[in-house]
């Protein structure tokens, strides 16, 4: 397996350019099998997760073609209803499926998908808003399958413990827009990614008002058509290039990225005193001497603080002067990645749901494994902070969510080399 050497190297400088989101090119990619016409996305990342969604698409049926790179023209004109478990254990994200799956073909079995090292992440808001649309539901043997040949358009309140549903929204939304009637579905996600797939869909012909908002009211139609559509930036990407230059005191410009995708983080990186300019599509971090402030944050659903920019802020306060207090109120175990920061020397707590992180702390390289996505990204950046090499072992959860990672950072100064683990040295690995 593939593992990361980062060793600390000073201020990075330099413009670094966002990829498309993966939190919006995946239930994008599901919204293909809602029409049999071919449908052209374009600025789709390059990622683990985007080739496993393909692979799921070809399985039930979809035609796939890349004329260039970044760009997919996906054809569902013969599907099939059934996902199965080997494809679906892969990404959670195929859940996605069930929503155009049962809109086009009025039935479907989708492999229940498995667990997660952040926490539970339970289906049981998709599966309440498609009995909403007058669905039946069987859960067994690991699979959902939904029978939905009475399908018809109604009120959906959509809200659990942690708020709203990002995926769930994506789902019940895809599963209304050709159910006859009008479905009014209360607390929608707002995020983005949910904004983009609704975009998409009515450039496909779908009717749904509130886009944005929390309330959407979709009007069944009786069919979708093809279109042409550009993926998002993503705003998680690029938050944690923001905090790569704040972190080495830096001078990085962040392109490709609306400002204004990322106001609750941009705001508390403010209140930090990190100094910014702000563009039309673009993020600058200015060098600056004086520490950064220490922080209170909560994540929260949209337009809150994102729990994906939770684990790369607490890097961040590390450097900080002061006590810092990081509430995840998302994902309850999304704080995977603190027994490793510790390993490099930094001074952190975990309080029920919170991290109590003491600043100014010295760190220094030392072998680490990367838990999950987000985690990966924390440690890469602490370590550009750090004193000597860090080695990041379990690298291909990263390669789930960032495109050319390494290359990006190496153009404009990062220390970063992508190696195997047998090049690791023999004392790290305990040999």
């Amino acid at each position: 397996m593939d593992v990361f050497k980062v060793s600390g190297n000073g201020p990075l400088h330099g413009r670094i350019q966002v990829s498309g989101a993966k939190n919006a090119a995946l239930p994008i990619l599901a919204a293909t099998l809602l029409t049999d016409e071919p449908v052209r996305l374009r600025n789709v990342p390059d990622l683990s997760d985007m080739r496993s969604m393909l692979e799921i698409l070809r399985h039930v049926g979809a035609e796939t073609t890349q004329p260039e790179s970044g760009t997919w023209e996906i054809r569902a004109e013969n599907i099939s209803h059934i996902a199965p478990y080997e494809l679906v254990r892969k990404m959670r994200a195929s859940v996605c499926l069930l929503g155009p799956l049962v809109a086009r073909l009025g039935k479907a079995e989708v492999s229940i998908p498995g667990g997660c090292v952040i926490g539970p992440r339970p289906i049981d808001l998709h599966i309440k808003g498609l009995k909403k649309l007058n669905c039946q539901v069987e859960i067994a043997n690991g699979y959902i399958y939904v029978d939905a040949s009475d399908i018809r358009g109604g009120p959906i309140f959509l809200g659990g413990r942690s708020g709203s549903t990002v995926t769930g929204t994506a789902n019940i939304v895809m599963a209304a827009v050709l159910a006859p009637g009008t479905t009014r579905l209360e607390c929608a996600a707002c995020e983005p990614e949910v904004v983009d797939l609704c975009r998409m869909l009515v450039k496909m012909g779908a009717r749904i008002e509130g886009i944005g908002s929390p309330e959407l009211t979709i009007t069944g139609v009786e069919k979708l058509h093809g279109c042409e559509h550009s993926v998002i930036a993503d705003r998680i990407e690029a938050g944690t290039f923001v905090i790569a230059g704040a972190i080495t005191r830096g001078d990085v410009t962040v392109t490709g990225i609306a400002p204004q995708l990322l106001g609750a983080f941009l705001d508390k990186l403010e209140e930090a005193g990190l100094p910014m300019e702000l563009g039309e599509d673009s993020i600058r971090v200015l060098p600056y001497e004086a520490s950064l402030r220490p922080l209170d944050v909560i994540t929260l659903p949209h337009p809150g603080y994102p729990t994906d920019l939770q684990a790369q802020l607490s890097a961040l306060m590390t450097q900080t002067e002061g006590l810092s207090i990081i509430t995840e109120r998302i994902y309850p175990n999304r704080f995977m990645h603190v027994p490793e920061l510790q390993r490099m020397g930094a001074d952190i707590a975990i309080e029920g749901p919170s991290a109590i992180i003491k600043g100014a702390s010295k760190l220094s390289g030392a072998p680490v494994m990367a838990s999950d996505l987000r985690a990966s990204a924390a440690l890469i950046l602490a370590a550009f902070a750090a004193d000597g090499d860090t080695w990041i072992q379990r690298i291909y959860h990263l390669d789930r969510g960032y495109e050319r990672f390494e290359q990006k950072l190496s153009a404009i100064g990062a220390k970063i080399e992508r190696l195997s683990d047998t090049e690791m040295p023999k004392e790290l690995l305990g040999e």
